[in-house]
């Protein structure tokens, strides 16, 4: 299915263990490489919806030595979470999940992973949209899953398959592997034409 992959060495450039289980489902032959000197940051006038794709460009310039060692393709990835014109990246602390999540109740927001696939000679991006509507959660439901559950490492201090998301999520629109992080049939499409 993907034979034109067997000549690189993939490079999955993402901690999340969400984004791993996603590309192993995938059937994608992959190793990680994780590093921490990553340049995450945007232009404050960017359009929210172009957001994720230029800060997965910009992880994927962070592996430049791993892509010129031969035939390498490093994946690169980023979520975010946008409410109104709100950017919501991952929350730093348990009362900013709390006031993400208030913000959330009640309303329809749009969940936007960018991709970048990176080689020696050549790069492609792209970007997924999905809208998702929470109904109006309670407090004490709010408070449950940011005391019980791990939300400081997820876009927007929730994910779509804990706890919050099947009590809290009362429809989306578009793909559902893309709020937990990887919009994996774009993706495969993506690889299979690279």
């Amino acid at each position: 299915m993907t034979d034109n992959l067997k000549r690189y060495r993939i490079i999955l450039a993402s901690g999340s263990p969400r984004r791993q289980e996603l590309m192993k489902e995938l059937g994608i032959q992959f190793e990680t490489i994780v590093k921490d000197d990553v340049d995450e940051t945007y232009p404050p006038t960017l359009n929210p919806k172009h957001v994720a794709e230029y800060i997965a460009l910009q992880k994927s310039r962070a592996y430049a030595a791993e892509v010129m060692q031969g035939n390498t393709l490093v994946v690169t990835a980023d979520t975010v979470v946008v409410c109104d014109t709100r950017i919501m990246g991952k929350p730093f602390n348990a009362k900013e999940a709390v006031s993400m999540l208030r913000t959330l109740s009640g309303k329809t927001h749009r969940v936007v992973s960018g991709v970048a696939l990176t080689s020696a000679d050549k790069q492609v991006s792209f970007s997924v949209k999905t809208k998702v509507t929470f109904r109006t959660l309670d407090d004490r439901d709010i408070r449950y899953y940011v005391e019980h559950f791990r939300p400081l490492d997820k876009a927007g201090a929730y994910g779509i398959q804990e706890w919050i998301g099947l009590v809290g999520i009362d429809h989306i629109e578009g793909s559902y592997h893309n709020v937990m992080g990887l919009p994996t049939q774009r993706l495969f499409a993506e690889l299979r034409n690279f």
